[in-house]
């Protein structure tokens, strides 16, 4: 696995924390690291973005960011709404291979869920997995209405023959509350895949030695993590 995508189930799920602690957890494990953002939104110039959160977080991982637009909107909407040149997935697919061509992981994060629009014809996410023939990781909410959002995902991924590489809970809440704690058991069997891992809320205001530190705890090894799934699950049995 060369190139991993990162997908939310919906926009603020916790795709740029998650993003960062795969990589911290890969380069702990002596692996170097790409992460591309193909399109930023909702950040002015000069201002930074998701890449350089990911980057503060994780340490000395490769960069890049195909293009950014001001507005805190779709991709396809924000490129029009700002006169821009909006971008495709062929553009997502040259970048992300050019980088695995330096890069035991390159790790691309999207923009909201798989099913955004990256320009005016409909191209999405998923497009530039199916170019890349790359699994896609998909990131969920912990709480209620995530399975259905997390099913939903996942049926997208499978109708286009695109592998769920897993999901990851992008924000664990200090209290979980009863949809919480089941929805350990239930998000496996909505995303038929299994669970990788589950990021503690508030991961990115650590300190950066802490996140570094802390990140393979949050993760299972198939994402060079040493997170046990089936002991976490069962810390939070009800």
């Amino acid at each position: 696995m060369s190139v991993l995508i990162i997908s939310g189930t919906d926009t603020e799920v916790g795709k740029t924390v998650v993003t960062a602690a795969v990589a911290a957890a890969a380069m702990a494990a002596g692996r170097s690291v790409a992460v591309l953002k193909p399109a930023q939104t909702g950040v002015a110039a000069g201002e930074p973005g998701d890449v350089a959160e990911v980057e503060r977080l994780a340490g000395a991982v490769t960069g890049a960011e195909l293009a950014r637009f001001p507005e805190p909107l779709a991709p396809a909407t924000a490129a029009r709404r700002a006169g821009l040149v909006p971008v495709g997935p062929a553009e997502v697919a040259k970048a992300a291979a050019a980088l695995a061509q330096d890069h035991d992981l390159v790790l691309v994060e999207g923009a909201g869920g798989l099913l955004v629009r990256l320009d005016d014809t409909g191209a999405t996410l998923a497009d530039a997995a199916g170019l890349l023939r790359a699994p896609v990781l998909i990131v969920a909410r912990a709480g209620l209405g995530t399975l259905n959002a997390t099913a939903l995902t996942a049926e997208a991924l499978r109708a286009r023959g695109l592998r769920c590489q897993g999901v990851v809970v992008g924000s664990w809440p200090a209290e979980a509350d009863l949809a919480t704690c089941c929805n350990l058991a239930d998000l496996p069997e909505a995303a038929g895949a299994p669970l990788l891992g589950a990021v503690p809320e508030g991961a990115g205001t650590l300190p950066l030695a802490g996140f570094r530190t802390a990140a393979r705890g949050w993760l299972a090894p198939e994402l060079a993590g040493t997170w046990d799934a089936a002991a976490f699950r069962g810390a939070f049995q009800r």
